[in-house]
């Protein structure tokens, strides 16, 4: 597992939307109706830095979504759709996570509808639809990338504290701190979010080729906390990620305050080491030396340099004699 260390949201988001490209470019496969690249998307406050990227990417000419097929981590369970009576069909909820998706991202992009999977909260036979759901991953042969985020209580998807490390998309009741936290997209009445959701399992994740987690927020550390620095736990969901081959946490200084001092600085000397010795330009943003023709679609690509900003790592170096920081100490409430 890799921990990637970035000054703010801005670039944690640059961080990931580069690493979507390269991902998707790195393929020993060119990407076609046939054989599409397949990726996991989350929702909530957590992406929608990332969507951004990706839209611009897209409108560069730098990412093409005719062939990429997507899965939706989640979804809510009976959240009313209404009637719009002069088309004669039905508009999905405000707060769905359908429309999110397509205001955040589908509707600025060039991906076929049929392309597009979300799970139904308003299915007769949840089970039923959970497993279709299961099915239709494994029928276009599994997931290249999932992108995640998590909750302050380090849920991953709708996978609350104590769900299975092994569960797979399934039904879940929504933990009091989640609905707690999403009342501020219900008018802030807890009244009116829902108490259930479907979600895809912990496994359902782990089982991706690759896995990218975004974490930014000082809310959120004490659970960065717990997936870096303890081991893995059913009651945070989030550290199954060390179990993973292509593990990767990209997180913000802020999201570092309950992380050990040695610990940031260890993940931080990590990538100033690989790139002494490799050199940046040769290096992909998993840490793996990137093919010739990568190297060069990335001197090509305007957006090649997004990806390795140093964020808080402008003024640290690493030498012979170890890992040193010209900047001031951030992190007053840390533990040693």
């Amino acid at each position: 597992m890799r921990l990637i260390i970035r000054q703010d949201y801005d670039e944690v988001s640059s961080y990931v939307g580069v690493y979507f490209s390269e991902t998707y470019h790195k393929l020993l496969f060119a990407p076609t109706r046939d054989r599409p690249f397949v990726l996991g998307l989350p929702t909530g406050s957590s992406p929608i830095g990332v969507y951004r990227k990706l839209v611009e990417f897209h409108e560069a000419g730098e990412v093409s979504f005719k062939h990429v097929v997507t899965f939706n981590m989640d979804e809510y369970v009976g959240l009313p759709r209404v009637l719009i009576i002069f088309s004669a069909g039905f508009s999905d909820h405000p707060e769905s996570y359908h429309t999110f998706m397509c205001t955040q991202l589908f509707d600025h992009i060039d991906i076929l509808k049929e392309n597009i999977h979300m799970l139904d909260g308003n299915a007769l036979d949840l089970d039923a639809e959970c497993r279709r759901y299961e099915a239709t991953i494994a029928k276009f042969g599994g997931i290249e990338l999932f992108l995640g985020g998590i909750g302050p209580d380090g849920h991953i998807a709708f996978n609350e504290p104590a769900s299975s490390l092994t569960s797979r998309t399934r039904v879940k009741t929504l933990a009091y701190e989640t609905i707690i936290a999403n009342a501020r997209f219900f008018e802030g009445d807890i009244s009116k979010v829902p108490k259930l959701a479907l979600t895809v399992g912990v496994a359902t994740i782990m089982d991706a080729r690759e896995v990218c987690i975004i974490i930014t927020g000082a809310h959120k550390s004490i659970a960065l906390a717990k997936c870096i620095e303890e081991g893995v736990n059913h009651l945070w969901t989030v550290s199954a990620i060390q179990m993973h081959p292509k593990g990767l946490i990209v997180c913000d200084e802020d999201s570092t305050l309950e992380l050990r001092v040695k610990t940031v600085k260890y993940f931080k000397s990590i990538e100033h080491v690989h790139q002494a010795l490799i050199g940046k330009e040769n290096l992909g943003l998993q840490g793996e030396v990137l093919s010739e023709q990568l190297k060069r679609r990335r001197r090509r690509s305007h957006i090649s340099d997004e990806g390795w900003s140093e964020g808080a790592c402008t003024t640290e170096t690493y030498s012979e004699e170890g890992y040193h920081s010209s900047s001031p100490p951030k992190r007053s409430r840390q533990r040693e």
